[in-house]
């Protein structure tokens, strides 16, 4: 496999998300994507897997699909592994662990053991380093006696931007938040309001794509352990996709809460990812909240749902001050709320729209409630 072919790259996403991932990513220009279970694939050479974790903002993680096999049985699975390039992808000196999923359809159904003969393979006949602490994955996915092997470039997860270090209770992950934004119309030419902001996730979000920032600029990335790597080429990449200055004078993104410590570090946050000059968070409860001055815009909110955070029949009083709260005094304004709980949300009394596909998230089923721009 050369710097320059062509492969297949997977970019994942929480179930449920798929059709914003594959939005963002014609966006952005990737090439055949199409959406599929748990994700979105695209077709591209190591510069787009680069690009693609600097600059996507809904993908959990991207994998680089490195080749495939047919193999019926355990020999012929090692014996086919120890023929495998791995050259052309991994570095002798990067310790790496492998990661082996497969089913009933396969002759091949034991994963454990399939991963064994994979290691022995990589050791021996490429001499790899091994480690269950390895940042760098080797995926194996074994699915109707195909053995599919994918490198996961990324490392931590791209929800870890890497500019917040502090985060509250439960906290909404960076990709969702910004999968919700687009779902809900955002697309940084409006301003924002989270009235529940914790770690402010929400508001950060939109302050960077308004200004443009790619969400990888502040992290390293699994790729960069790779023999692909080329060192020069990510960095004219990365200076290529620096943005000019954005003049956004006119727009700002606003966050409360009614947790004096959860608003400090929202601003601590907002400091670290360079957009404290376009946000503000205050401290003060959903009922003291009043519109910002200005054009009227979107709120979208992660209120405590009952299932780790809060009791669930208390939270009725809550979402229902957020609703009166809003069709009171946010006239115009279009309203975005994240909740699993059906109930929680028709508490608000706002016009919502028809359901949203629910999102697998931490164990749960979340949905995003919208309406249209309130009467």
């Amino acid at each position: 496999m050369n710097h320059t072919d062509t492969f297949e790259i997977f970019l994942t996403a929480a179930p449920g998300l798929e059709p914003a991932l594959l939005a963002e990513a014609k966006e952005a220009g990737f090439v055949a994507a199409k959406s599929v279970p748990g994700g979105v694939t695209v077709q591209g050479d190591w510069r787009e897997v680069w690009r693609a974790n600097l600059c996507l903002r809904g993908a959990a993680r991207v994998l680089a699909r490195i080749g495939e096999f047919r193999a019926f049985h355990l020999a012929q699975l090692d014996k086919r592994s120890r023929k495998f390039p791995w050259g052309d992808i991994l570095r002798k000196d990067v310790s790496l662990k492998v990661e082996v999923t497969t089913n009933k359809k396969s002759k091949i159904y034991h994963a454990g053991a399939a991963a064994q003969r994979v290691e022995t393979a990589l050791v021996e006949s490429f001499g790899a380093s091994l480690s269950k602490d390895a940042a760098l994955t080797l995926k194996l996915r074994i699915d109707d006696n195909m053995c599919q092997f994918s490198v996961d470039t990324s490392g931590e997860g791209l929800h870890k931007r890497g500019h917040k270090s502090a985060v509250g209770k439960a906290p909404m992950r960076e990709n969702l938040a910004a999968l919700f934004l687009r779902d809900c119309g955002f697309d940084g030419g409006e301003p924002v309001v989270d009235p529940m902001c914790g770690s402010g996730t929400f508001v950060i979000e939109a302050a960077e794509i308004a200004l443009g920032l790619v969400p990888g600029r502040s992290r390293a990335f699994a790729f960069e352990q790779l023999a692909s790597f080329d060192a020069e080429a990510y960095a004219r990449l990365k200076a290529d996709l620096t943005p000019a200055d954005v003049d956004i004078a006119t727009l700002h993104f606003y966050g409360s809460d009614r947790n004096a410590g959860a608003v400090e570090m929202a601003s601590a946050n907002a400091e670290r990812a360079g957009v404290a000059g376009c946000t503000t968070f205050s401290h003060q409860a959903v009922s003291d909240l009043m519109p910002p001055k200005g054009p009227p815009g979107l709120v979208i909110v992660n209120p405590p749902y009952g299932a780790r955070i809060g009791n669930k029949k208390l939270l009725f009083a809550l979402y229902g001050a957020l609703g009166k709260t809003l069709m009171e005094r946010f006239s115009g304004w279009r309203v975005g709320i994240v909740t699993s709980e059906t109930g929680l949300a028709k508490a608000t009394g706002l016009p919502l729209l028809p359901l949203s596909a629910p999102v697998a998230h931490g164990g749960l089923k979340i949905r995003l409630f919208k309406t249209k721009p309130l009467p």
